[in-house]
């Protein structure tokens, strides 16, 4: 945590009380309403460049989206707030968001897998709810999902996310769980975040990313062939600690051509929801949790959100 004298005492009239992560462009706040004492967490850009702009227009998209959502696993987003004049460009920015006491699942242990499939099921339960509402996430991976200790999963950074069937004018995404279509510029649907989601999960289970999807030496928006890209072998045949129930459905989601993947977050779910309490009751998976004796929990941010 960052002393008192390196943060502002208020930004856009809410009391700063304490700074708990940052991004590539964005400073988050814990800050609270001098009038209701309600505490929320507060994402500040300062326009400081013209390349700031797309972090104010990735800040400006995630309010538009998550102010239409309402799901326990996902965070919850309040206000935006701009400071400028009438006629100049805007100064600054900020995002006004539910404050998430939790820890990213890139920088947390690797757990049992019964708590795998548990945190799984949970964000395929908030993704779903975006896939109702008509919007992608378009960026699941392991930085975007955080974990409560109380084992509650929230999906954060909704700065990518977009309205069903939006074709992007660049490419956007984070290497390792891109989804072909996403690298060639096509449709991004709900598949698009099954694929994520998929990779995601392909990481927490063998710490390993999925090699980005794009054919080498391809540098235009065309099909691409379910032969050209080479699939990881499957993580429980990798490693067999991992319930084949696991590897199955990270297969099935990473496919290259969407009408291959698994096709609703609700079913994935399900699914996910029914191997947690299968390994919970045969033990499965308990030697994949990662133990480090003698080791204290990491130092860490109370709320971590990385800004594209």
């Amino acid at each position: 945590m960052s002393s008192s004298s390196a943060i502002p005492s208020e930004l856009f009239g809410y009391k700063v009380v304490d700074r708990v992560g940052e991004g590539a462009a964005s400073v988050v706040y814990a800050v609270m309403d001098p009038k209701t004492r309600q505490v929320m967490a507060l994402k500040h850009v300062i326009r400081r460049t013209e390349k700031d702009q797309r972090f104010i227009e990735q800040m400006e998209q995630e309010h538009k989206i998550g102010s239409k959502l309402g799901h326990v696993n996902v965070r919850a987003i309040h206000r935006f707030v701009k400071n400028g004049s009438l006629f100049g460009p805007v100064k600054d920015v900020a995002l006004l968001m539910e404050l998430v006491d939790a820890t990213t699942l890139d920088s947390s242990p690797r757990p049992s897998a019964a708590n795998v499939a548990s945190y799984f099921g949970q964000a395929a339960r908030g993704l779903a709810h975006m896939h109702e509402r008509g919007f992608v996430h378009a960026d699941m991976k392991p930085s975007n999902m955080m974990v409560r200790e109380d084992g509650i999963v929230k999906i954060i950074d909704l700065g990518q996310a977009c309205a069903s069937g939006a074709k992007k004018e660049r490419v956007q995404g984070t290497p390792g769980y891109i989804a072909p279509e996403q690298a060639f510029r096509e449709k991004i649907t709900p598949l698009t975040d099954i694929y994520n989601f998929g990779a995601t999960l392909h990481w927490v289970l063998r710490r390993e990313e999925i090699p980005c999807a794009i054919p080498s030496g391809s540098s235009r928006p065309t099909a691409v062939s379910p032969g050209s890209i080479r699939l990881p072998k499957p993580p429980h045949e990798a490693d067999r600690r991992i319930p084949s129930e696991l590897g199955a459905i990270v297969m099935e989601c990473i496919q290259v051509a969407p009408e291959n993947r698994a096709q609703s977050m609700q079913l994935l779910a399900d699914r996910l929801e029914a191997v947690a309490s299968a390994c919970r009751r045969s033990g499965a998976g308990r030697e994949l949790e990662d133990r480090v004796r003698g080791a204290s929990a990491p130092d860490r941010p109370i709320d971590a959100e990385h800004a594209k």
